[in-house]
């Protein structure tokens, strides 16, 4: 488990590393964008109801469903005020535009709302010369929790099944798609309001070892809990599907409503990520599987 944790967060630090670079090396546009988010949004949404939430219940014991639930409301709301404080995931900055829309971020979008998005409304000469701290401080505590729901992911797959090349591989999957949004959000500010390469290379590695130190915490700390590691691991996964789903539903999802242009390839990327994640299901080892029917058959008989 840990050599596959250490491969894993490797894979992650090139990817945030690359989408840093994306900016630099090609034009990336607004459609194909727009495109990528739906898809990893679909993915993270899969990933937090069909196997977060489910593990946690597992972990915790068919009775504690409500704990659970706790916990996801927990996380979700944590995000929420998260992406409230900081404004981040910023990802139109510096984009290829591909309609009059999308040329002017404060534009309409072909509807007739007044809603405030942020992500869409400073012009990137307006960008100021720090602009991209408190972008890079939430995506840092963001990025240090998906390490954490990682790392979870894989206590609780090891718990079951042992070692194998596939545990954790959903959580993985939704993190490492999702890194170089993040990484594009910072390194676009921080071209904006005119830092060099050097810097941007600098800020981007650090944010590239949030992950990876997030991951090395909770599975460092809950290999001395003892008797407490199936509960802490529990709490752990059903926070991570509420962080995991308001990011998916807050801010990636929402994109699709404000931008009818291309409505319908937006819609089939949000299936084919919730399709990926609901395929990785078919990939875990059938241990994971009895291990749930087992858990069920114990709800069944509950008087």
């Amino acid at each position: 488990m840990y050599f596959l944790l250490a491969v894993y967060c490797l894979l992650i630090v090139g990817a945030s590393l690359a989408g840093g670079w994306l900016p630099s090396l090609i034009k990336l546009t607004h459609t194909r964008m727009q495109i990528l988010m739906s898809l990893v949004g679909g993915l993270m949404l899969g990933i937090g109801v069909f196997h977060m939430f489910p593990h946690a219940v597992l972990e915790l014991g068919p009775t504690q469903i409500d704990r659970a639930a706790w916990w996801m409301m927990c996380g979700l709301v944590t995000m929420f005020f998260l992406l409230r404080t900081f404004h981040f995931h910023q990802h139109d900055h510096d984009l290829e535009p591909e309609f009059p829309a999308a040329r002017h971020p404060g534009h309409d979008h072909d509807h007739d709302h007044s809603h405030d998005h942020d992500h869409h409304q400073t012009p990137p000469s307006d960008v100021h010369h720090l602009s991209w701290v408190g972008v890079f401080t939430g995506l840092a505590i963001h990025t240090l929790i998906d390490g954490m729901a990682l790392g979870a992911s894989m206590q609780s797959d090891a718990r079951h099944v042992g070692a194998g090349w596939l545990i954790g591989l959903g959580t993985f999957l939704a993190i490492v798609l999702h890194k170089p949004l993040d990484a594009v959000s910072i390194t676009s500010l921080m071209a904006a309001g005119g830092w060099t390469k050097s810097a941007r290379l600098s800020v981007n590695a650090t944010f590239s070892l949030m992950c990876p130190l997030g991951a090395a915490m909770f599975v460092l700390g809950v290999d001395h809990l003892s008797a407490a590691e199936h509960v802490v691991i529990g709490c752990a996964l059903a926070f991570s599907a509420g962080v995991f789903l308001c990011i998916a539903l807050s801010d990636l999802l929402p994109e699709m409503e404000f931008h009818s242009h291309n409505r319908l390839q937006l819609s089939l990327a949000l299936l084919l990520g919730l399709a990926i994640a609901y395929g990785i299901h078919y990939l875990e080892p059938e241990h994971v599987h009895q291990h749930v029917l087992d858990a069920r058959r114990q709800i069944e008989v509950q008087p």
